[in-house]
């Protein structure tokens, strides 16, 4: 059964001075808030390594943040933006990275309404090297204020390349400022590795080597999953009821290995994100569809809420797992819509690194289920101890609500 949620039942006051707009000159230097058993604890993001348990599984999303905004300009004098969201042609990623000559992307396009059929040009500086690339945008599709829209370019360079030189970091809209160079080190974590996000993981922000050769010291087996983190993610709720909010679809991979250490498990899973979680939870709603339709599907948005499942964790693991090698496959790949909001079972994660999250979003939904509903304890507590906030602020390790 669908939760009747109300969203207005998660909102806090955030000053736009505990928004952080800049990083901190240290990555690890950012406050942590310890939640455990009801209690909030301060610390330091370097001391994490103290609060995680000997020998526990901690997953980290390696999805790489890629430059997805260009400005390009219309025969007019008019400027347009485009914010390239996801592949079409081709569609996956990393054939539409090596292309060479053109290739097709679902965008978001600022000023769409000046747009018509004309084919636009990338704005480049007239001294500038990039205006031997002739980079050129023709808009093939349009709804509202996306499209889809094709890029032609010459020269033989990839279009990851294309993108390095043309295109600017996306940072999110509520920092309300330009992208500066720190953003292009900053809002990347340091193991990312696959491309494809238009939106950092931020709790991996904090992460340093020191740090990650801490964690590895006690025994921790760390380990790695993909989510491409969408556009949607800084998606508001606008609807008054949770039930009518749509989710977006965002792609992930699983490794055959994660899954064999994850099935059976006998030691706490880690999370780093909200994707991370996100991406371990839907795990079990695909093996749900292989179990009972043959092949994994793309997991809906309500799955968790609509019936109960008779299947164990393990059982739906066994299925991915028998699928992956029946198919000679090393890692499942999929698409999820899942939300998770109080009510949610949490069938793999015991514990969560995050940060803190903008009111009345559907993060602040997920970090209500993980800790039972005690999410306004953490977030006052952060409030009163000068915490700071969203993508650039600090972070919390959540253990779950038991």
């Amino acid at each position: 059964m669908i939760p009747d949620i109300r969203i207005e039942d998660y909102n806090y006051p955030l000053p736009d001075e505990r928004i952080a707009k800049y990083p901190l000159p240290q990555r690890d230097a950012s406050k942590l808030l310890v939640y455990k058993d009801g209690k909030p604890v301060e610390s330091v993001f370097r001391n994490l390594p103290d609060y995680l348990p000997e020998g526990a599984l901690m997953v980290f999303n390696d999805t790489k943040v890629v430059p997805a905004r260009m400005h390009f300009l219309r025969d007019s004098g008019a400027h347009i933006e485009i914010f390239c969201l996801e592949p079409v042609s081709p569609a996956e990623y990393n054939t539409i990275f090596a292309a060479t000559e053109k290739c097709s992307w679902k965008c978001v396009i600022g000023n769409s309404k000046r747009w018509k059929d004309d084919i636009l040009h990338y704005d480049c500086p007239a001294d500038s090297t990039l205006s031997a690339m002739k980079l050129s945008a023709r808009l093939l599709s349009k709804d509202g204020q996306t499209g889809v829209v094709e890029f032609c370019w010459e020269g033989g360079e990839p279009f990851s390349r294309v993108l390095e030189e043309c295109g600017q970091v996306p940072i999110p809209p509520y920092l309300n400022r330009e992208t500066e160079a720190i953003d292009l080190e900053r809002y990347q974590t340091l193991y990312a590795h696959i491309r494809g996000s238009v939106a950092a993981p931020t709790a991996g922000l904090h992460f340093t080597e020191e740090v990650l050769e801490a964690i590895r010291a006690k025994h921790i087996d760390t380990q790695t999953v993909c989510l491409h983190v969408g556009a949607g993610t800084f998606l508001p709720v606008k609807s008054s009821r949770v039930a009518e909010h749509p989710m977006h679809r965002e792609p992930f991979s699983v490794s055959l290995a994660l899954l064999r250490k994850l099935r059976g498990k006998s030691v706490p899973c880690i999370a780093v994100g909200t994707t991370s979680v996100r991406t371990l939870e839907s795990l079990y709603y695909a093996g749900v569809s292989i179990l009972e339709k043959g092949a994994p599907e793309d997991i809906p948005q309500w799955a968790p809420y609509e019936r109960d499942y008779k299947y164990s964790t393990d059982e739906t693991l066994d299925a991915i797992m028998d699928y992956l090698e029946k198919n000679s496959l090393e890692e499942l790949k999929l698409g999820t819509r899942i939300i998770i909001v109080p009510g949610f079972k949490f069938r793999l994660v015991d514990m969560m690194v995050t940060n803190f999250h903008q009111p009345e979003s559907t993060l602040i939904l997920l970090i209500s289920a993980f800790v039972g509903g005690d999410w306004k304890t953490i977030y006052d507590f952060a409030l009163s101890n000068g915490f700071r906030f969203l993508s650039y602020g600090d972070s919390s390790l959540l253990f779950k609500h038991e």
